[in-house]
């Protein structure tokens, strides 16, 4: 006889009150030691006979204690990955808002473009007669990134943004020494809203660093610029659009005045993503530019490698372009790797790396490329800049503008003068962004603005995915203006690791595990 007494369906009383668990575990966010904690020093997850008796002859350099691995089975390491990647946000996850480093979405036909075979197992030590078509590939993008930017040449083998800012300076470094002028020559101008890898490249290279006050309004004028320049000016490092998320009005007169001083024009490329198929940089009188290929043209970011920041290089430059790079000679490629095999008229500076590059970036970059077009680009980039204006105009009237009558590229700066009173700083309102599901956005920086938030949506995203964004950030703010101080001091209240001592951890930071010391056994 089938049971019709029926069980109960709603939840009790208790429904909404929070009830510790014996594992520590909530539902699906587990709780995951580090893998030391779980595994065990005598264990392994295969079995190994174990050997024959033999002389060792490491002599002195034979391990005299345990290696200290930990050991698990293999579904014990399997879970643990997986699980500690579950704790992962990223732009598969959600909306990454974080400005100035344009987290945008990374095409899966990218992805599979970069597996073929022939460009997924292609190694750099083969005889260059094994791999013309990575060569068609390299000068293929090549020729996007100079039609792109306007600039006659371009060097791949730069690993990363910082790396081909080292590129681009150590080119006009070169150039200046090539003029009879490097022992004058040796100041570098940096604006105050400069990424902090410009004038640390500067220096990195031997040059000593002048700074360029920002205007009121966040730009800087060609009059402060022109006060500047001498004899010992060798270059300026400017970012445009720049990091307070406005383009440089006078960009092409401060280029003009830099090159009739006899000095050069470095343009941090970080910001591409906002003009591409807008405006060309070597029309604006740019000398030297690195493109982070992770930001504009959609590869994953590098994270210590693999990465890739191409260099474009003015006519002016183009000579001084680091080895390796691709000559082509009656049709057909050739990869230079020397000096001494340099043609005629170029004077490389040297090699920035032991190789070419890293060909699964170049791979990815290309297919998106290709996929979008010139048109395509284009697009991109002005919904980048749309979207970012959308979530301007959603709260600039609950928060702060500090530049109100410039318009945002494509991101968007707020400052704290909208928090103050309230007892909320802008790292507690970035902290209860985590609880709402988000990556905060860019705080702090840049330096010339107090309290700085800066957003940059990109234009991988929707309206309905910045509709909940906004509406998400104006119950933030609202309230953050109600004195609903602890849903803010105490963020993130829901991540799996709460709010660090950040002081502690910067002073101490604990950087190794140790075993903990065994337990003392009860007197008896």
């Amino acid at each position: 006889m089938l049971n019709r007494q029926g069980r109960p369906t709603q939840a009790g009383e208790a429904a909404h009150a929070e009830h510790a668990t014996f594992t520590g575990n909530k539902a699906l966010q587990q709780v995951e030691p580090l893998i030391f904690e779980i595994g065990h020093h005598e264990a392994t997850g295969v079995d190994i006979d174990k050997p024959a008796p033999f002389k060792s002859r490491l002599g002195k350099h034979a391990r005299q204690g345990e290696i200290g691995l930990p050991g698990l089975s293999e579904p014990e390491t399997m879970r643990h990955y997986v699980r500690l990647s579950q704790k992962n946000y990223g732009i598969d996850t959600g909306l990454f808002p974080l400005g100035s480093c344009t987290m945008k979405h990374n095409a899966r036909l990218n992805e599979k473009m970069a597996r073929l075979p022939g460009f997924s197992d292609v190694h750099p030590l083969q005889p260059t007669s094994t791999v013309p078509g990575a060569l068609d590939l390299m000068l293929e993008l090549s020729r996007y990134l100079m039609t792109l930017t306007g600039m006659p040449a371009v060097a791949l083998s730069p690993k990363a943004g910082a790396h081909g800012e080292a590129c681009g300076m150590m080119a006009i470094k070169a150039a200046i020494a090539a003029k009879g002028e490097g022992a004058t020559r040796n100041v570098v101008l940096v604006p105050e809203s400069a990424h902090g890898t410009n004038p640390a490249t500067a220096a990195l290279i031997g040059f000593s660093v002048r700074s360029v006050p920002a205007r009121p309004d966040g730009t800087v004028a060609v009059e402060d610029v022109k006060a500047l320049l001498g004899p010992d000016i060798a270059a300026i490092m400017l970012t445009n659009p720049n990091t307070c998320g406005i383009f440089e009005p006078e960009i092409v007169e401060i280029a003009a005045a830099m090159h009739e001083a006899g000095a050069y024009f470095y343009c941090d490329g970080a910001n591409f993503n906002a003009i591409v198929g807008k405006a060309r940089p070597g029309d604006l009188g740019v000398d030297a530019m690195h493109i982070n290929l992770h930001k504009t043209f959609s590869t994953p970011h590098g994270g210590g490698g693999p990465g890739a920041g191409p260099v474009v290089l003015s006519e002016r430059l183009a000579p001084f372009a680091p080895v390796p790079f691709i000559h082509v000679e009656n049709g057909k490629p050739h990869l230079i790797e020397s000096r001494d095999e340099a043609p005629v008229g170029n004077q490389p500076f040297g090699r920035m790396t032991a190789f070419h590059g890293q060909m699964g970036m170049y791979v990815r970059a290309l297919a998106y490329m290709l996929s979008h077009g010139s048109d395509g680009m284009r697009q991109a980039s002005e919904d980048a800049v749309l979207n970012a204006n959308y979530i301007r105009a959603g709260l600039a009237d609950l928060m702060s503008l500090p530049f109100p009558d410039h318009p945002s590229m494509h991101e968007v700066l707020f400052d704290d003068e909208w928090l103050k009173g309230s007892g909320v700083s802008t790292l507690d309102f970035a902290k209860a962004l985590i609880d709402e599901g988000y990556h905060p956005m860019t705080v702090y920086f840049p330096l010339v603005v107090h309290g700085a938030m800066l957003i940059e949506p990109t234009e991988s995203e929707s309206k309905a995915a910045l509709d909940l964004f906004i509406a998400t950030l104006r119950d933030l703010a609202i309230a953050a203006k109600g004195n609903d101080k602890e849903r803010f001091t105490g963020a993130p209240h829901h991540a799996p690791i709460r709010r660090l001592d950040e002081t502690r951890a910067a002073r101490s930071p604990v950087l190794k595990w140790e075993r903990p010391a065994p337990a003392k056994e009860a007197a008896e």
